[in-house]
């Protein structure tokens, strides 16, 4: 694939917010608050993409490490990352077949979540 002005490659990835909102929210007006926080959050979470996956190719392609290696500590990470959620959310845990919660300590930690 050819690169096109970074600028212009960005732009066209944010575009894809707005379905994406849509998907998760179903329509909305532009004026509604919760929609543009998702889109806001979705052109983020696209553009860090696609700058995650190009440094990493980057470094892979320059022997900076092995794909073993980053494939390890991404384990490493999300593992890290899922410990501190459920540290964040009592009553939580991810299990390899879904969501496992205390019905208990989760009714408490929802507390004041809105319906």
């Amino acid at each position: 694939m050819k690169p096109i002005e970074l600028g212009r490659a960005l732009n066209r990835l944010a575009k894809w917010r707005t379905a994406l909102a849509g998907w998760q929210l179903g329509t909305r007006t532009d004026t509604d608050a919760e929609c543009q926080a998702v889109r806001d959050h979705r052109e983020a979470t696209l553009i860090l993409r696609a700058e995650v996956t190009a440094l990493t190719v980057l470094l892979l392609e320059k022997q900076i490490f092995t794909k073993k290696e980053i494939d390890d500590q991404i384990s490493i990470e999300a593992q890290y990352l899922e410990q501190a959620l459920e540290r964040q959310f009592p009553g939580f845990k991810a299990t390899d077949s879904g969501m496992s919660i205390d019905v208990a300590m989760a009714q408490e930690t929802m507390r004041g979540w809105r319906p």
